[in-house]
Formats: structure tokens, C-alpha cells, sequence
């Protein structure tokens, strides 16, 4: 099972999914892959012997990409999720999100 599909195809009814746009999608993927590019760039560096302070910069750049990546989606939650959930009368996202802002904020 991967993203709350099942092998045959269906959608299983105790995951959770989140419908993306392709904008969204490609905008999260090309910022992943960026991020992916800057770790691998990390290694390379570590391998070819680099000085630690240009590696610990390289290390700090790629935080920053999380973050901003984390941002982004964070956005796109409460914006989606959370203010569907408040909608609907519900207050199950809103604690999940205090939950979560409690952990990123350690």
C-alpha cells in the first residue's frame, strides 16, 4: 500500500490523502529535488575532503531549503485541511495542528 492506495487501486479508508493541483505538486517536487541536489552536494564535499566550515554552510543552506519547503506546505495545509475542517465544524485538524506547530517548535 503507498499514499493511502491500495494494490488494487482503491483508496483505503484508514489513510489519509491530500489531494494536491499540479502546480502544488510540481512546486514541491522541484523544491525537494533542489534539496536533494544540496545533500548530495554535501556528500560530495565530505568525500573530497572539503573544509568543515564550507560543508557546515552547505548543511545550513540545505536547513533553510527545509524550512522553506516546510513552510509552503504548512501554508497549504491550514489553507486546505484545516480551514475545511473549521468549515465543516470540526476541530480535529486544528488540534493536530497545535500538536504539530508544538513539535516543529522544539
Amino acid at each position: 500500500m503507498t499514499g493511502g492506495i491500495t494494490m488494487a487501486g482503491k483508496k483505503c479508508p484508514h489513510c489519509r490523502t491530500k489531494e494536491r493541483s499540479e502546480e502544488e505538486i510540481k512546486d514541491l517536487i522541484t523544491r525537494l529535488n533542489r534539496i536533494e541536489g544540496q545533500i548530495r552536494g554535501i556528500r560530495k564535499m565530505v568525500e573530497e575532503d572539503a573544509y568543515c566550515v564550507d560543508v557546515l554552510t552547505q548543511v545550513s543552506a540545505a536547513k533553510c531549503s527545509l524550512n522553506s519547503f516546510s513552510k509552503v506546505l504548512l501554508g497549504s495545509h491550514i489553507r486546505t485541511c484545516v480551514a475545511e475542517d473549521i468549515r465543516n465544524g470540526s476541530e480535529e485538524k486544528t488540534e493536530e495542528l497545535v500538536e504539530l506547530l508544538q513539535k516543529l517548535m522544539k
